[in-house]
């Protein structure tokens, strides 16, 4: 009965009646009254009232009477089969399906974050427009620039068909924007709001696809078109042309896949709902209100499109704008992230974006598109929002998901069997651009670049419009203008990385050929076709020919394998360009890729942080393996662009060839970081394996870790389970987290550097955990400038007494104390295999250095302690060196010097210094070389002897080189 509430009076009363009967309708008149006071006169009572009734009614009136049951019982009956009739309404089941439908994510909108439509949805901005306005959008260039509109031209997306006048009510509406502006996104919510009841000016919306109708080869009535579009809404769909459905809105998505022809030669007039018409027609006389003329009718097309419907047809024309203020950005980001104030680290991302954003930074002008909005919240949180339990994602694979989101498989021109799909066009023609711009180093594009990259000279008439309605509509969504003073305008990419992707997308599709490959696939094509019929007819007649000819046959068959070899060496310099394109010396002290990307997004980092390089193309190279990985080729393939397993076998042959000779050579660490991407974006766990088996040793010191790089580098290594002999995390911002996914990596390294990363309990906990591990094969472990507090101490100690692998340990500038030494000095005591310990630098005194002298003394394997640069006086200093007098005692280095003796271990102290200073605070390591000084001057005091002078002398030579190196650091 839901449903009656849309119709009027004297429908639904012909409804209940047409389904109750006769025998029913007296009694269910008596009880409208007796529940209404009269259904001419008064509402209409619900469906419970009215079941109610009726039971009363039959109870009064058949009391007494034969067969009153049997009566009853029919009549119930007919009030439970009306009751299943206003369950199954096909307005409600309507409603419900296309809830469903609209509201479907698809899995790329899954990937990340929310994707609840009601939770994240921001509305894009919405303005009354005109053709005249679409013209000046894309006077420069034919690209379509983004111009706010004004305060005064915005309207809300449920009040497009809102006017002031009765007298010019709003039918038709056009709503127009370039890809990823953010079209579909009104219809959607317009849609959806009308599903949940919130926008109650239609009675009924039927959406449909321009595509799909596109596709429709038969002509098909209105009626038919929507019964088999929408089945549920069979039962109605004679009502549709009466009015008796009340406001009925059709929306048409996508007019640019229609050709439409308003003439009347083309397109005969008809005003049949029933009447089978091609769909272009149906809708060409839906337009001109021939057909259904209370019908309302809201169009979404791409600029280009604008022309195909005339003026005198259009009510209000409306223009999407996308995210045209920097608070509906912010605001989608939150959303779509689930930012949340109770988590700092997030509210601190959201902060810096935000001042990116109020910046009116590259950034802010891309976010405009909605798409692009979508396309940096992937990003944010694949750099941030990474776990270990997530499936595996990649840089590539959020770019061709983004591509397919926008452009799906859509064809350049349908109506040409022979055209290409738009995302192969893309990379033949902006992907050109975008690949010469790397080779010369350039960002911003003229229009003779442009001309040049689409080949304008060459074209046909009718290629020259499919290109200016690919401008118009789609270049925009890749590039934009940007304003010159006293020259032309320029272009450039509005997210510098899609030039990269791009790039790398024409690349490794074989767009880039050489004069010589085009020519010879051509010929080699129609030659290899016409010898196979050749050789069919001659084989036939081989005996009555002469041998030249049959030599002639066979050059004929030669020239395909030529071109075949060809064809590999263009797959060889494939290769070749991504090595050339990685490993670039001016490249070589950048940030890894993934900082960069973050700077980007980021703007400058607080603290001193580096901004993106606008001429720096280090992903490039990433994308381009990212391409060849298997997920990646199968979305392509969906897109029209085919990468064929042959092509992905020869340069990968080429690549490996090349990697295993650069990897041997001592790369920087942020370039052995984007190396280990780009084996992680390759996903190709063999030819993972065979690079990584070659890599002995890791130098990642000063690369900042995050979880996402974690995750890349164990999902590199552990492709390969060979020994580590070294890894440096120095200064990396190690937290628990990161240590907990390095850790099958980490236990096979033998020499393990994880010092001045500010060590939280958590990674406390994991180095542990590390330490205990029965297959952990850690020699030197390295913890310097890490503070050990006593939890820390209590949490790491029990792993140092069960540990059998580590023999040399590194504590140095933990800030011990003499309480944090008296809580470790048992630990040591109970280790067996433990050889050298370094304690300097650790604020112990004379009272704290005791019970660790009487514990020195009884170990079994300690050979080495390093206890300088602590407060031990003079006296302490010689009871420590007493210890190395006896031959199995242990060596303690105290100090630089012995009395008026240098020290025989000062080389070895002196080392221990300058490999700290590479990676703590440059002041500190001062600090640390003035005490040592101090040291050496007293020396220099206490002897006359000139032997001992010389040889002071030249360690005190050493000490001033030193810090002369650390000042020019400074500096």
């Amino acid at each position: 009965m839901q449903h009656l509430k849309h119709l009027p009076s004297g429908v639904k009363w012909t409804l209940i009646k047409h389904r109750m009967g006769s025998t029913v309708m007296n009694t269910f008149t008596s009880a409208c009254r007796t529940t209404s006071g009269g259904f001419q006169h008064g509402p209409v009572p619900n469906l419970k009232q009215i079941v109610i009734a009726i039971a009363r009614n039959i109870n009064l009136s058949n009391s007494g009477r034969p067969g009153s049951v049997q009566h009853r019982q029919c009549v119930l009956h007919q009030c439970k089969a009306l009751s299943t009739s206003s369950a199954r309404d096909p307005i409600e089941e309507h409603r419900k399906r296309l809830k469903a439908w609209f509201g479907y994510m698809p899995s790329e909108e899954k990937q990340f974050g929310l994707f609840s439509v009601e939770n994240w949805h921001v509305e894009p901005v919405i303005a009354e427009s005109s053709p005249e306005e679409n013209r000046e959008l894309t006077a420069r260039f034919g690209i379509y620039s983004h111009i706010d509109p004004k305060e005064s031209k915005i309207i809300k997306f449920n009040k497009v068909f809102t006017t002031g006048s009765v007298a010019s009510p709003v039918k038709n509406v056009v709503l127009f924007g370039i890809v990823g502006m953010g079209k579909e996104t009104v219809v959607k919510r317009l849609v959806l709001d009308w599903c949940d009841g919130q926008f109650n000016q239609f009675d009924l919306i039927l959406p449909f696809s321009c595509e799909d109708l596109s596709s429709q080869n038969q002509s098909i009535s209105l009626n038919k078109l929507i019964s088999q579009k929408y089945t549920q809404l069979k039962s109605i769909v004679p009502q549709i042309g009466s009015g008796k459905l009340g406001n009925i809105l059709f929306i048409f998505n996508g007019l640019e896949q229609l050709k439409l022809d308003f003439r009347l030669l083309k397109n005969r007039l008809c005003n049949d709902p029933n009447e089978p018409l091609p769909p272009n027609n149906l809708l060409v006389n839906l337009l001109r209100k021939y057909m259904l003329p209370e019908a309302s009718i809201l169009v979404t097309m791409r600029p280009s499109a604008l022309h195909s419907i005339p003026t005198k047809y259009v009510d209000k024309y409306t223009r999407s704008c996308g995210f045209s203020d920097v608070e509906q950005q912010y605001l989608y980001f939150r959303n779509r992230l689930e930012v949340s104030e109770d988590n700092k680290t997030n509210e601190d991302l959201m902060r810096m974006l935000y001042r990116n954003l109020q910046r009116q930074s590259q950034l802010t002008a891309g976010c405009f598109l909605p798409s692009y909005c979508w396309l940096i919240c992937a990003m944010l949180h694949f750099l941030h929002f990474a776990t270990a339990d997530m499936p595996v994602q990649t840089l590539t694979g959020l770019y061709t998901n983004f591509l397919r989101l926008n452009f799906g498989g859509e064809i350049l021109d349908s109506s040409n069997q022979q055209s290409i799909s738009i995302v192969r066009y893309i990379a033949k023609t902006v992907g050109k651009l975008a690949y010469e711009g790397i080779e010369k180093k350039k960002v911003l594009f003229s229009e003779e670049d442009l001309q040049r990259s689409f080949g304008l000279d060459a074209m046909t008439e009718e290629e020259l419009n499919q290109v200016t309605a690919f401008q118009i509509d789609m270049l925009g969504f890749f590039m934009s203008p940007i304003a010159q003073h006293s020259c032309e305008p320029l272009l450039r990419f509005t997210i510098p990385a899609m030039q990269e992707y791009l790039a790398a997308l024409y690349v490794v599709l074989g767009e880039k050929k050489t004069i010589l490959e085009q020519v010879g696939g051509t010929v080699s094509e129609t030659i290899g076709k016409a010898s196979e019929d050749v050789t069919a007819v001659l084989s036939i007649v081989s005996k009555l020919l002469p041998f030249r000819i049959l030599t002639f046959v066979r050059l004929i068959n030669i020239f395909p394998r030529i071109f075949r070899k060809i064809s590999w060496k263009s797959k060889k310099a494939i290769a070749n360009t991504m090595i050339f394109e990685m490993f670039r010396e001016e490249d070589e002290f950048n940030n890894d890729v993934l900082e960069q990307i973050n700077a980007s997004i980021l703007g400058e980092r607080e603290g001193g942080g580096e901004r993106m390089d606008a001429q720096c193309f280090e992903l490039f190279p990433v994308f381009m393996a990212g391409l060849l990985a298997q997920e990646n080729r199968c979305l392509l393939n969906q897109l029209g662009c085919t990468i064929k397993n042959v092509t992905v076998r020869e340069i990968a042959n080429s690549l490996k060839k090349h990697l295993s000779s650069t990897v041997n050579k001592q790369l920087a660490p942020s370039e052995l970081m984007d190396l280990l991407l780009f084996l992680h974006e390759l996903q190709n766990d063999a030819f993972a394996g065979e690079i990584s088996g070659t890599l002995n040793s890791l130098d990642l010191s000063q690369v900042k870790m995050t979880l996402l790089k974690c995750i890349v580098i164990a999902s590199v290594m552990n492709t390969s389970n060979h020994p580590i002999e070294m890894m440096n995390f120095s200064l990396c911002n190690l937290m628990g987290d990161h240590i907990k996914i390095l850790h099958p990596v980490l236990q096979r390294c033998k020499n393990l550097n994880l010092q001045f990363n500010n060590l939280g309990l958590g990674a406390w906990r994991e180095i542990s955990n590390l330490l205990q591990d029965p297959n952990c094969a850690i020699e030197n472990l390295r913890l310097c400038g890490n503070t050990l507090s006593e939890a820390a101490i209590n949490c790491i100690g029990p792993s140092i007494i069960q540990n059998s692998s580590v023999s040399h340990l590194s504590l140095l500038h933990t800030s011990l104390g003499d309480d944090g030494l008296r809580i470790l000095t048992p630990y040591i005591r109970d280790n067996t295999n433990l050889k050298e310990i370094n304690l300097a630098n650790n604020l112990i005194t004379d009272d704290g250095v005791m019970a660790l002298v009487e514990m020195v003394k009884e170990h079994p394997t300690l050979e080495k302690v390093h206890l300088y640069l602590n407060e031990i006086s003079n006296s302490g200093k010689q009871k420590l060196q007493a210890l190395k007098q006896d031959p199995e005692g242990v060596n303690v280095l105290v100090s630089i010097t012995e009395g008026s003796n240098d020290s025989v271990h000062w080389t070895l102290i002196l080392k221990n210094i300058v490999r700290n200073a590479v990676n703590q605070d440059k002041q500190n390591a001062e600090d640390y070389l003035q005490l040592l000084q101090n040291d050496l001057k007293f020396s220099w005091q206490q002897t006359r002897n000139p032997w001992k002078k010389m040889k002071l002398l030249q360690v005190q030579n050493q000490f001033e080189y030193l810090q002369k190196q650390i000042q020019q650091q400074k500096k």
